[in-house]
């Protein structure tokens, strides 16, 4: 895919979450890894329903400005999941609501901050990992990315919002989607007892599809 093809494609998703409102204001970002190493990424302060693909941030392979607006500061939070993640090509960053939501809940496990609850969690986003809270821009927060050795492409933020990782742009918009949807789920249904799937079910998505859980690991 040309980039000027990958441009129009992150203006094009971009608008698309901010119109469903997964990422409210000027919040959120999107990177793409290009072939030669480098990064396209949403400029800093820029809204994802507003996107123009000419002023999208152009870095090379050592993260230095090559072309557009001035970066997004989560840049760090994004070089660490690339860097981790070797299958990862595209990473969304959103403030969605329920996600947030998700991750200030005290009894949340940070290896497993949602519980095996329909198939197609399990098959877009795996497990996901819950970081402790950074303010944002935080250049520790790529540490923390990092300490978790690449096991997951799924990662909330503490009080601040989900990482996700694709081996395509659009994979990682939809499973950031799968993993707003099943937060919902999971607050709606806090305190009610819903039966989950079971070990056996879940080791079936992982045989049939082959998967990759984390959880499985730790």
């Amino acid at each position: 895919m040309s980039e000027s093809s990958i441009r129009e494609d992150i203006c094009r998703l971009g608008r698309s979450l901010f119109e469903r409102g997964l990422t409210p204001g000027s919040s959120g970002n999107i990177s793409v890894r290009l072939d030669d190493g480098g990064y396209l990424v949403t400029p800093t302060n820029a809204s994802l329903g507003f996107l123009d693909p000419v002023k999208l941030t152009r870095l090379d392979a050592d993260g230095r400005l090559v072309s557009g607006d001035a970066p997004t500061k989560e840049v760090p939070l994004h070089s660490a999941l690339y860097q981790t993640r070797g299958t990862a090509r595209a990473i969304v960053h959103l403030h969605s609501t329920h996600a947030v939501a998700l991750s200030m809940l005290p009894e949340i496990d940070p290896r497993a901050a949602l519980p095996p609850m329909t198939a197609y969690y399990l098959m877009k986003c795996g497990a996901t990992a819950l970081v402790p809270y950074y303010r944002p821009g935080d250049p520790a927060v790529a540490d923390a990315i990092k300490g978790l050795a690449g096991k997951y492409s799924s990662v909330l933020l503490a009080n601040h919002g989900p990482v996700v990782a694709g081996e395509t742009l659009e994979a990682a918009v939809f499973a950031t989607e799968e993993l707003e949807e099943t937060a919902k789920l999971y607050l709606l249904l806090r305190g009610l007892n819903p039966r989950y799937l079971s070990q056996a079910q879940v080791a079936d998505l992982v045989k049939v599809f082959g998967l990759e859980l984390a959880s499985h690991e730790l």
